[in-house]
């Protein structure tokens, strides 16, 4: 069963490489940079640093870097410096990024595969989703998981709270990946 699961895993990502470089609108980007779009239209202002782009795609410092400067340079990512620290940058995605990502993310072919799939296409996320954490548990990998699901969220006066930072969140938080995520503890 390992070996076909891995076959299936690796048709996949296979195909989603074929995509990338196939879609008119990603022609002239690299897989990473798709990535790291990806990446930033997904995670949370602890997050969205060059570091924590690093850490999600297991890439080198100056890979990364290079990726982020060609982005920046193509006028999709922006640095901006941190308000409570000098010396740390975010990085924000431009209106332009965000129009390309709402254009192509998620792929047509997955999104009408999984329409297709029905019920069967939440079983399949869950699953995969368990998966991910134990993976991640086992081989201990930052989890960069949901807000919502870490062990640090909270509720206070009805409204989202991280524990670990001490700070009051957004609402659309809760839906971000952060790379301080801590999953909940299973008992």
């Amino acid at each position: 069963m390992t070996s076909t699961f891995f076959d299936l895993l690796e048709r996949l990502s296979s195909l989603m490489r074929i995509w990338n470089r196939q879609h008119p609108l990603l022609a002239e980007l690299q897989p990473i940079q798709v990535s790291a779009l990806i990446y930033l239209s997904r995670c949370n202002r602890y997050s969205n640093t060059p570091l924590g782009v690093t850490e999600y795609l297991g890439l080198t410092k100056g890979t990364v870097s290079q990726s982020l400067k060609a982005l920046e340079a193509r006028g999709l990512i922006e640095k901006r410096q941190a308000l409570h620290d000098r010396r740390s940058v975010h990085l924000e995605l431009t209106a332009v990024a965000r129009e390309l990502l709402e254009a192509v993310a998620p792929p047509q072919f997955l999104a009408a595969a999984l329409s297709r799939m029905g019920e069967r296409a939440q079983l399949l996320e869950q699953l995969f989703g368990e998966l991910l954490r134990e993976i991640q548990r086992a081989e201990d990998v930052p989890g960069f998981g949901l807000c919502q699901s870490c062990r640090f969220h909270q509720q206070r006066n009805g409204l989202p709270f991280c524990g670990l930072t001490e700070q009051p969140l957004q609402s659309r938080d809760a839906q971000l990946i952060c790379r301080e995520h801590s999953p909940l503890e299973v008992a």
